[in-house]
């Protein structure tokens, strides 16, 4: 059978790539590919940085006669531009290769050489959704390489009924201006005294002083709780917890912290972004605002938070998506049958 090596981030790295390689790990095609992660970038010091960098080309370089399939998980221009030596490596090779991008609509403003020759010269190119694939083929031509893949939503044993939860609305991710945290204080306090009991509980490192700082701003410290980062049993309190999750990004691939609620059985609002608009049905499975758009995020809220028959409908559907189209076993099969069109 195929071998196959898988050039990602580290295991040991906060972020969704390193997120979906580990919901990939738990799928048959990983162990019938006998796929190898070769971890090649990790959070922290510059020197920590380059060690793994370094550590990683040697890795990939000694297996790489040994394997069949390359499997690249790329990114922005940086995490693409590291990535380019692996894959020119395995061009070399003649191995074949699959080149995975897990960004958003910011693939409009970053593309560059690096993504043309990698898209060009590809056997199969994934793409987080079929916005993101146009824009790949708007540069390369229309061709029947680039599929699209959804991220998976992690396996749940149990959401938690409806009245066991908090009355707290979950942002989950990194705090910083492009994922909106500032707009979701902004936009609560307009409505946070008609909703005293409601609560913005922040899971995510970044700018955790400024957004007290904004909070305090608007009259809702006692309303904004901040976690800093979580994983683990603190992560799943934490969804376990919320009532609601919101994420007013301004670009994303396809968000982790969504896959994640729809596993949880939480409804959503967000904003229509990446793959968002390939499922989004507002009112439906979700409610949306365009980014940026505060006064319509703060309707959004009081309409969620005020009405527990659309917060349930909105959850039934969160779940029934968990199950069906992102169920992580589907996904991994499509994974499996991309590597075996490749023999």
């Amino acid at each position: 059978m195929p071998k196959v090596l898988v050039v990602a981030s580290s295991r040991k790295t906060r972020g969704g790539i390193t997120t979906v390689i580990k919901q990939h790990e738990k799928g048959e095609q990983w162990k019938k590919f006998h796929c190898l992660w070769i971890q090649t970038h990790r959070d922290g010091p510059s020197w920590r940085k380059v060690f793994y960098f370094v550590t990683a080309i040697i890795e990939f370089t000694f297996c790489l006669p040994f394997y069949d399939i390359v499997h690249i998980h790329h990114s922005l221009q940086g995490s693409t531009h590291r990535k380019y030596l692996f894959f020119k490596l395995a061009k070399a090779f003649h191995k074949k290769t699959v080149v995975h991008i897990h960004c958003g609509n910011q693939l409009l403003e970053v593309w560059n050489d690096d993504y043309q020759n990698m898209y060009t010269r590809c056997d199969r190119g994934i793409a987080l959704s079929n916005n993101i694939k146009e824009i790949i083929e708007s540069h390369i031509g229309k061709n029947d390489k680039i599929s699209v893949v959804f991220n998976p939503c992690p396996s749940i044993v149990k959401p938690v009924a409806e009245a066991m939860r908090k009355r707290e609305i979950l942002f989950s991710g990194t705090l910083y201006e492009g994922k909106g945290y500032r707009d979701l204080i902004r936009a609560f306090g307009k409505i946070a005294q008609n909703h005293r009991d409601w609560k913005i509980v922040f899971a995510g490192n970044g700018e955790v002083h400024l957004g007290a700082e904004i909070a305090k701003e608007c009259g809702i410290s006692d309303q904004c709780r901040f976690l800093g980062w979580v994983s683990g049993d603190a992560k799943d309190q934490a969804y376990r917890s919320a009532s609601i999750l919101c994420l007013p990004s301004y670009a994303e691939g396809f968000p982790m912290a969504v896959l994640d609620a729809w596993a949880y059985g939480l409804p959503v609002i967000t904003t229509p972004v990446g793959g968002i608009p390939d499922i989004a049905e507002d009112g439906r499975n979700m409610l949306l605002f365009n980014p940026g758009d505060i006064d319509v995020l703060a309707k959004q809220l009081d309409r969620m938070i005020s009405d527990s028959s659309l917060r349930e409908s909105i959850a039934k559907e969160s779940v029934r998506l968990a199950n069906t189209t992102f169920n992580v076993e589907a996904i991994n099969r499509k994974l499996g049958d991309i590597y075996a069109s490749l023999c």
